[in-house]
């Protein structure tokens, strides 16, 4: 794992870049549209304060040699799921394609493990986004089911493919 990559709590101050990176249609493309887009510094405010008012915190600002990256993040599921962490995550365009998403994934998973009491791990992706499920293997998850035409993304109905990794507890 890369010394260069690291996960921080969110700061009011990143506001600027937490816009920067997510007004992008690249990136929203792959998210769900409760991010919106564009992307202003308006809504990043709002998700920095959203954040910091989390106990335990649940997502974190990605940092890759020491700038502002990306942003990852997990989601208790409820009810009978309780046992259920959902985790998803972006990073900045022009910093595609560098393994950050990989180590911030990877580093993620040991953060769940030690505060979670959760033995299954789950990430929601598009069809068309190969790169997050290459992340996704790499980092010990498999392909559990292809949910056809569940999805509906930029007026287009698509296949959402759910991928796993079992925790051992």
């Amino acid at each position: 794992m890369s010394t260069e990559v690291f996960l921080r709590l969110w700061k009011k101050e990143d506001a600027k870049q937490l816009t920067h990176i997510a007004n992008n249609k690249s990136i929203w493309n792959n998210l769900r549209d409760s991010i919106p887009y564009p992307y202003y510094a308006a809504d990043a405010e709002k998700w920095i304060a959203h954040c910091s008012r989390q106990k335990p915190p649940l997502n974190f600002a990605i940092i890759y040699q020491n700038v502002l990256v990306g942003s990852i993040g997990c989601t208790p599921k409820t009810d009978v799921y309780s046992k259920t962490m959902e985790v998803g995550y972006f990073i900045g365009e022009e910093y595609w394609n560098l393994g950050i998403a990989t180590n911030a994934v990877q580093i993620l998973i040991s953060y769940i493990e030690k505060e979670f009491d959760v033995v299954r791990l789950i990430a929601e992706v598009y069809a068309h986004n190969k790169p997050s499920m290459h992340i996704l293997h790499k980092n010990g998850f498999y392909l559990e089911s292809i949910r056809k035409q569940s999805a509906f993304k930029n007026n287009i109905i698509v296949d959402d493919y759910v991928w796993v990794k079992m925790l051992e507890r």
